[in-house]
């Protein structure tokens, strides 16, 4: 063998370990017959968060670390001056949503992109991080076809035990924006004998505890905190559940 096969053998052994490495898995005990009739498993709901920390760098070690209650991690993470860091293939599960359920789904983490905001929980968000996130939502829904109704917060899924991302959160600026959904601000009262409970089964929220789950429909869409449902909560379920 002359010098420069032997230079040459080792790269052409890295190219094919390199294609195995991206190559789907195969079970060897059946013959492979691949079939086009197939695609990537796609999400369909964007689950945001915050981080209740003081850095990014604090975050970033924490979704890529090993974590005294078990790791933890995120699709996307956004710092407060905006710049976005991607720590998950939007293809794979992130470990993110953790037990709660959505629309009676509970396997939240295989059906969902998961987006972290730098954020301590007691402070507001700030413009450039939430102008960064509409774009990537923008980015998201247009690529993966997620349904620009379909995003949510921790809260909303995991009500018992989650108050990400927080009652500060600019949900309506993202509903004028196109993305999540929003009561129209001339929806009428709701009619004598309405069920706010359907409704809330209808729009998505798990009702193990009705409390909690008040209180994250009041976070999302009042800003305001509270375990009792007013007119005000029944006018806007509502609207939220007649518009499917």
């Amino acid at each position: 063998m002359n010098p420069f096969s032997r230079l040459l053998l080792p790269a052409t052994l890295l190219a094919l370990l390199a294609a195995c490495g991206h190559a789907p898995p195969r079970n060897p005990l059946a013959t492979w017959v691949p079939s086009p009739n197939q695609d990537e498993r796609r999400p369909n709901l964007i689950v945001i968060h915050f981080t209740q920390q003081q850095s990014v760098q604090q975050s970033l070690d924490t979704l890529r670390g090993r974590n005294s209650g078990g790791p933890v991690s995120a699709h996307y993470l956004i710092g407060s001056n905006g710049e976005r860091y991607q720590l998950v293939s939007d293809a794979r599960r992130a470990w993110h949503a953790g037990a709660g359920s959505w629309r009676g789904l509970t396997d939240l983490n295989s059906a969902s992109i998961g987006i972290e905001l730098d954020n301590d929980g007691r402070s507001p968000f700030p413009d450039a991080q939430v102008q960064s996130l509409l774009v990537l939502l923008e980015d998201l829904c247009t690529r993966l076809r997620i349904p620009r109704s379909q995003i949510i917060g921790h809260q909303d899924l995991a009500p018992i035990r989650k108050p990400d991302p927080g009652p500060l959160f600019p949900w309506k600026r993202l509903a004028e924006a196109g993305f999540g959904r929003w009561p129209a601000a001339d929806a009428p009262p709701a009619p004598s004998g309405f069920d706010p409970w359907s409704a809330l089964r209808v729009i998505g929220y798990p009702l193990e505890d009705r409390a909690a789950t008040v209180r994250a429909f009041r976070n999302h869409f009042r800003g305001q905190d509270g375990t009792e449902l007013d007119a005000e909560d029944l006018r806007i379920l509502h609207a939220l559940a007649g518009d499917g």
